[in-house]
C-alpha cells in the first residue's frame, strides 16, 4: 500500500506519516524542508517501509507540478492521498494584503485541486483508492481574524464535496476532516494547556480507522473539535 501526504513533517501530517509507516505503507512525504524531510525518513525506515520524500513549495504551481511528474515515475499507483499541506495567515479581508489571500489560495485550496486531479484520475483507472481532505472548522463558518483562511478552506470542503461526487462511481472514496484547535506549530508559544486541544495522534487514528472500514461505506465528513476549548 502506497501513500502521499503533503505538509508531512509536523503536525497532523507527521502524526498521519507515523501511522502509516507503522502499518506497512510505503510513504511519499512532501514538504518545504529538506532537513525535517530528512529526519523524518530516518524515523519511518527502521519500520521497513520505503519511503520517498520531495522538497517543494506548494504555494508555487510549478513546484506541484514538478512534484506530481516525479511521482508519476516512481508510482504507478497510489491508493491513499491526504491533502494536509496548508496555511493560516490571521487578518481581515477588507484591511489585508491581496497577497495574504492568495498565498492561503494556492496552498489551502489551489494545491489540493491539482494534486487530487492528478491522483484522482489514476484511482478513477484503477477503480480504488482513498483521498483525505484535511479542511478545517472554518470550513462551515468563519473564523474570527481568518477572513480569506475560512474562504479558501470552504472552497477546499466544496472541492471535496464534487471529487467525492465525481469519483463514488468508480469505488474511489473521499473524506473530509474538519478539525477544531489541534495542538500543532501555529499555536507555539501558547499558555493553554495541551490536553485542551486535539492531539495530531487523534485524527491520525481516527483517519486510519476510516481508512479500514468496509469497501461499501464512505465517511463523508468527520468534524473533530476540543471537549472544552
Amino acid at each position: 500500500m502506497k501513500a502521499v501526504i503533503t505538509g508531512a513533517t509536523k503536525g497532523i501530517g507527521k502524526a498521519i506519516a507515523t501511522k502509516f509507516a507503522k502499518n506497512g505503507y510505503d510513504l511519499v512525504l512532501v514538504a518545504r524542508g529538506a532537513d525535517d524531510l530528512n529526519m523524518l525518513r530516518e524515523e519511518l525506515t527502521p519500520h521497513g517501509n520505503v519511503v520517498f520524500i520531495h522538497v517543494a513549495d506548494f504555494s508555487v504551481k510549478e513546484e506541484v507540478y514538478a512534484f506530481l511528474n516525479s511521482t508519476a515515475i516512481n508510482f504507478d499507483h497510489v491508493d491513499v492521498l491526504i491533502n494536509n499541506v496548508g496555511t493560516f495567515l490571521p487578518g481581515s479581508i477588507l484591511d489585508e494584503d491581496d497577497e495574504t489571500f492568495e498565498k492561503q489560495q494556492h496552498l489551502n485550496t489551489n494545491s489540493t485541486y491539482y494534486l487530487s486531479k492528478f491522483f484522482g484520475k489514476k484511482m478513477r483507472s484503477a477503480k480504488r483508492g482513498h483521498i483525505f481532505n484535511i479542511c478545517s472548522v472554518a470550513s462551515k463558518a468563519p473564523v474570527k481574524n481568518g477572513g480569506s483562511y475560512s474562504v479558501t478552506k470552504a472552497a477546499m470542503l466544496s472541492l471535496n464535496h464534487v471529487l467525492r461526487q465525481e469519483l463514488a462511481p468508480h469505488n474511489v472514496k473521499v473524506t473530509a476532516f474538519l478539525p477544531g484547535s489541534t495542538k500543532t506549530s501555529s499555536w507555539e508559544g501558547t499558555t493553554i494547556p495541551d490536553e485542551k486541544f486535539v492531539q495530531p495522534e487523534d485524527i491520525a487514528e481516527t483517519l486510519f480507522t476510516i481508512l479500514n472500514l468496509s469497501k461499501g461505506v464512505n465517511v463523508d465528513e468527520v468534524l473533530i473539535t476540543p471537549l472544552d476549548f
